[in-house]
């Protein structure tokens, strides 16, 4: 009877549906919210590689660890979604992620350094993301628009290998992003594979800050002479030939894996001046060039 009344009466509101915003007109809204976040981080960028197992993780959670005792507050989004590692790295991993009316806190490692990771909505070590494209887009549009980053002097946004969706989604999301960083070890199936990434980066029109050579030479503990377990100076070579600025290259250093694992930064030991020495030097040209880069 009800129904049927306020479908004669005009004046009545009870029954007539309330306008939903239209697909374009959402996008447009959390587009939007992405800029405005994006608008109090000073620097943003990707580390990118053309394939796994190069480091590409440990060199990020290091360089984070170098910028933040140089005073700079940094963010790191861990935008590797099925391999979600950063958390572990860094020593926070089985932490839970905590929503407010305004967005989520990233977690705090320490007072400059603040992370986001698919890997603290996970209910256990072993459960995988099985996920296609549209979703993880979904994902990293509300860990760029939802989460109350701050102010940040960095926020690095650590990839996983290759050129595929989650890269084509930050390039596409993050408007303004300053620049890509290519890491890459010495040996030629690496270089190969990172010439693909600097290709990538170059297409999306998203800036090439420099590359990295990781795993560059390795000092014996008990001769002290230089081993070249995977070749050196590939990584230099490559970035000549494609005209890439080169940021420098970091000597192996077992204790890289076995602080990894232990979740603490290696660059935060004492003793290893040789390892700090080389994320300074890098930190430092990489500073340079974003200053070139955004001139």
């Amino acid at each position: 009877m009800k129904q049927d009344k306020c479908q004669k009466d005009n004046s009545c509101n009870i029954c007539i549906d309330t306008p939903k915003p239209s697909q374009a007109e959402k996008e447009a809204d959390e587009t939007a919210l992405v800029e405005k976040k994006m608008c109090d981080i000073r620097y943003k960028f990707m580390v990118i590689s053309g394939k796994g197992g190069v480091g590409k993780s440990s060199v990020t959670v290091n360089l984070s660890a170098t910028l933040t005792k140089q005073g700079y507050k940094v963010g790191i989004l861990d935008a590797d979604i099925h391999g979600p590692n950063i958390p572990k790295m860094l020593g926070v991993e089985g932490l839970k992620i905590i929503a407010s009316g305004d967005g989520m806190l990233p977690i705090e490692v320490s007072e400059n350094l603040h992370v986001m990771s698919t890997g603290f909505f996970l209910q256990r070590d072993q459960d995988a993301v099985i996920w296609r494209g549209p979703m993880k887009h979904g994902l990293l549009k509300q860990f760029l628009g939802e989460v109350r980053w701050g102010a940040l002097d960095y926020l690095i946004i650590d990839l996983p290998p290759g050129t595929g969706d989650e890269a084509l989604s930050v390039a596409h999301l993050i408007k303004n992003i300053d620049g890509a960083i290519v890491v890459t070890s010495p040996q030629d199936v690496a270089l190969l594979d990172s010439r693909k990434a600097v290709t990538f980066a170059k297409q999306l029109r998203v800036p090439l800050v420099g590359v990295v050579e990781n795993m560059s030479g390795f000092n014996c503990p008990y001769c002290h002479e230089p081993i070249d377990l995977f070749k050196k100076g590939g990584g230099e070579r490559a970035a000549k030939e494609m005209s890439v600025p080169f940021l420098g290259r970091i000597p192996t250093d077992p204790e890289m894996v076995s602080c990894g694992d232990k979740g603490t930064p290696l660059v935060t030991i004492p003793g290893h001046e040789e390892i700090n020495k080389a994320f300074t030097e890098i930190s430092e040209n990489w500073g340079q060039l974003l200053e070139r880069v955004n001139d």
